[in-house]
């Protein structure tokens, strides 16, 4: 299915391209503190409730796909990761059209990775069900993308970012870390089944995605409950009320690698 997993692919491309296009024509909230970036994470806000869905759906319903991920797997869960592919792929031109190479390498190279990962299932047409499983993580980026659109909107502290940090919190164990150890663990197990250059290309992949992921969820951690007590202001010294300080002086607004990490 190489060809048309490539022409779904570049369908995806462009229909997310021009969504950071289009998105260009409509007004942002005045309270955005950068407009590019909001418009940015809205488009992969959707690719997250998109995909995020589509998997944990694909797999309640098609079970084998755990079962054997190599080979077992409906066309139409080929096409969910095809589309996936194709929105990396677009939101990495985004990222270079709009930022320099400084300031976009972190998640350039996630990209690269994870683009490289899933277009071995596009290509080849196995390791599809593997594939629906590391989408589960886009369950949990949703609810990253919806927390920082809350601190771009100016929303820190609130009831809504208090619950959207919760969310992102319980969703990154149950949907990030679980789906990442029970890749880890089946591809330890599986390693005679699977070529070596798979084996080293997914384990790359797991490592890469795996250690971001508990950076990420340390310093969320560590921003929205550990510090969440603001401090008294010192005298004479008014806190900007988009920034919330904490005892030591750093701001969420800060925390900019952990909020903007897509997966």
């Amino acid at each position: 299915m190489a060809p048309s997993g490539l022409l779904v692919t570049g369908a995806s491309f462009a229909a997310f391209r021009g969504m950071h296009w289009g998105l260009q024509l409509l007004p942002t909230p005045r309270s955005a503190q950068d407009c590019w970036k909001w418009r940015n994470i809205c488009v992969s806000l959707v690719h997250s409730l998109l995909t995020g869905a589509g998997a944990l759906l694909g797999l309640s319903l098609y079970p084998q796909m755990a079962a054997d991920p190599i080979h077992s797997h409906p066309p139409w869960a080929l096409v969910l990761v095809a589309v996936s592919v194709g929105y990396f792929l677009a939101d990495g031109a985004d990222m270079l059209w709009n930022q320099t190479l400084g300031q976009a390498w972190e998640l350039l190279c996630h990209h690269l990775v994870v683009v490289s990962c899933l277009s071995t299932a596009v290509l080849s047409g196995h390791y599809v069900g593997f594939s629906m499983m590391s989408l589960l993580l886009e369950l949990n980026s949703s609810c990253l993308h919806l927390r920082k659109l809350l601190l771009l909107s100016r929303q820190a502290p609130s009831l809504a970012f208090s619950v959207a940090s919760w969310a992102t919190l319980a969703s990154l164990a149950l949907f990030r870390l679980v789906p990442l150890g029970w890749m880890s663990l089946w591809l330890v197990r599986k390693r005679h089944q699977v070529p070596p250059p798979l084996v080293v290309l997914g384990g790359t992949g797991l490592v890469t995605v795996g250690a971001m992921s508990i950076v990420l969820g340390v310093r969320i951690l560590v921003n929205d409950v550990l510090r969440s007590r603001p401090c008294s202001p010192l005298s004479g010294h008014k806190e900007p009320r988009d920034t919330r300080t904490y005892c030591d002086g750093e701001s969420v607004t800060g925390d900019d690698f952990a909020l903007s990490l897509k997966n």
